[in-house]
């Protein structure tokens, strides 16, 4: 899908049919339609706003009934208990989510290890807490709490208010699930959801997004809780937290498809309509049997979801029609060389000094200190487990420093955020790629360019990503997703994203590995051509004949120490070098 190209024609849609719904009202319906309508935009909003960060980020919650309930019982507590007008409690509900979700965001996320199912399973341990709190005291107390005398708006009739609250909350969900998905939040989240680490490296303010998406998402479930406190009328916490409730949002965005803004939507539409229909009357358990069997099957023939399926449907009908959907033509920016390097002359580059690293009792760098000068390529060489990967991944922030100094260009960055050094001018690649699966390769590469750098131009970040892509001989290949292409691509790839980002020290981790002879040799012209558009280059790789010949200087790790550095055809005649790596016969 294409997450950075904006298409008009869904949301056109979506806006007709919103603005012929306001206007249902006028025809006096029957109380049952606006009702049955009601239940339809009360699914949506909700299925929508879990989406915004369960499905773009893939932080699957579900304890989505928490935010939910937190509305219901504020509208509830603030109508009955301090006599105020049901819609300022509104806004109240929203925030009061809100602040719920930022103070949970504000410890879960900031630990690694709460991702995936332990996330899940914290958020539904919350919804039970919630739970318990209100049922134990004055909020609740027990036996429920009543709405029916609490007045409503005169939009009409008292279903038609709800019927237009119900959809006003839909109409916001669904534009704040687009506006998300085709801004730098949505392309920030949709990268977290493929590799959190990588999208950090590469620029994305990871934690802050995460942030942002829950709070938004928490805050809609609880303004949809405020309104449909008022829809029952009278409230208890066995209803408000039943666990069917986020059960029921989860499966409307899956079968709508998680990764578009208009999946849920649909899902819910489907779902609720197929409820309503298949499971009234007599026969109620065999309807909802035949809905859990549609759905099941529907869920295995199209994993994706309905929306993106028939997305990709049409894009390939396109295909064979022969109109390609076309790259918009934009001039390159003036910048299309590395970013300026203002530091004063004889200062390194990079300079690390006694740097360490420890897993546990495993002692990955014992004090590793080099300098990387501007305009080189320094080669980084050593056994396997020797610390060369480990030195790149605390450089570029994905490893925390234990212990020693990182300095790029006279500042410290030893301690800092991995996407802040990115936006200082550190790109990097991976020994095994790890691209962003669900990106197309453009968007891989308009996703570093966007994060990586701060002078970047919205209008022509789409031309100079496939600039980038051009670069790295891959141009034909920019619609394709990365399990489409092969090894050597793949690592050109990742080329192609580390460049967009302008970097001036660019770390290379054995980009040449499992590459043939002949794409060997075009990897070595490429580098070659980077390092004289003026970026720095620290080298990581096993192939010795490629290192000499590619090389400025060459640094040698063993069990995380220096053991030799200089210029490489002295550095592999070192006794301890030919030791500890080379062999006698190779050197």
């Amino acid at each position: 899908m294409a997450l950075t190209r904006t298409c008009y024609a869904a949301p056109a849609a979506a806006a007709i049919a919103a603005l012929a719904l306001f206007l249902l009202p006028a025809a006096r319906p029957a109380a049952f339609y606006e009702s049955f309508l009601y239940i339809l935009f009360y699914w949506i909003a909700l299925a929508t706003s879990w989406n915004i960060l369960s499905g773009y980020a893939h932080y699957l919650s579900f304890g989505h009934g928490a935010f939910f309930g937190a509305g219901v019982y504020t509208t509830a507590t603030l109508t009955t208990k301090f006599s105020i007008p049901f819609l300022w409690t509104i806004p109240a509900a929203a925030a009061v989510a809100a602040l719920l979700a930022a103070g949970i965001g504000a410890v879960v996320f900031r630990l690694h290890r709460l991702r995936g199912d332990l996330f899940a399973l914290l958020t539904l341990a919350v919804a039970f807490v919630l739970s318990s709190i209100i049922l134990n005291t004055p909020i609740d107390g027990g036996p429920g709490v009543y709405l029916s005398a609490v007045p409503l708006p005169n939009l009409g009739s008292p279903t038609a208010t709800i019927y237009l609250l119900g959809l006003i909350l839909a109409v916001i969900a669904v534009a704040a699930a687009y506006f998300v998905a085709h801004s730098r939040l949505g392309l920030g989240l949709f990268a977290i959801h493929d590799d959190e680490d990588v999208a950090q490296v590469k620029g994305v303010p990871t934690f802050r997004y995460k942030m942002i998406a829950f709070a938004i998402s928490a805050g809609i479930a609880g303004a949809v809780g405020a309104v449909h406190a008022m829809y029952v009328s009278y409230v208890t916490v066995g209803e408000t937290f039943n666990i069917t409730v986020p059960l029921y949002v989860v499966l409307m965005s899956i079968l709508g498809g998680m990764r578009h803004w208009l999946g849920p939507a649909v899902g819910a539409a489907l779902i609720g309509a197929s409820l309503f229909a298949f499971t009234g009357g007599a026969e109620a358990t065999i309807g909802r049997a035949v809905v859990a069997v549609g759905l099941v099957a529907v869920i295995l023939l199209l994993p994706e979801g309905v929306v993106p399926t028939l997305l990709r449907q049409a894009k390939r009908w396109l295909r064979i029609r022969g109109r390609p959907p076309a790259l918009a033509a934009a001039p390159l920016p003036a910048q299309s060389t590395p970013r300026v390097q203002h530091a004063a002359p004889g200062v390194p580059l990079l300079a690390c000094t006694g740097v360490e690293k420890s897993f546990g009792g495993i002692r990955a760098l014992r004090g590793v200190s080099l300098e990387l000068k501007r305009g080189e390529i320094l080669g980084l060489v050593g056994p396997n487990g020797s610390g060369k990967t480990t030195l790149i991944n605390v450089v570029s922030g994905q490893y925390r420093l234990d212990g020693g100094r990182i300095v790029l260009e006279g500042r410290q960055i030893g301690r800092s955020d991995a996407h802040r050094i990115a936006a200082l001018g550190i790109a990097r690649t991976y020994q095994i790629p790890r691209p962003f699966w669900h990106m197309t390769a453009l968007e891989n590469v308009v996703l570093a360019g966007t994060f990586g750098r701060a002078d970047h131009q919205r209008s022509t970040i789409r031309a100079e990503a496939q600039h980038w892509l051009e670069f790295a001989g891959l141009g034909a290949h920019r619609d394709h997703l990365p399990a489409e292409l092969n090894l050597h691509e793949r690592k050109f790839l990742e080329l192609a994203r580390a460049l967009a980002a302008h970097p001036i020290l660019l770390m290379l981790d054995e980009v040449l590995a499992g590459l043939t002879p002949s794409e060997v040799a075009n990897a070595l012209a490429l580098i070659r051509r980077i390092r004289d558009a003026g970026t720095t280059i620290l080298f990581v790789e096993h192939n010795m004949r490629a290192v000499l010949e590619l090389s400025d200087r060459l640094v040698v790790l063993n069990y995380g120490q220096v053991i030799a550095a200089g210029a490489p055809r002295d550095v592999v005649r070192n006794p301890e070098v030919v030791s500890a790596y080379l062999g006698a016969a190779h050197a």
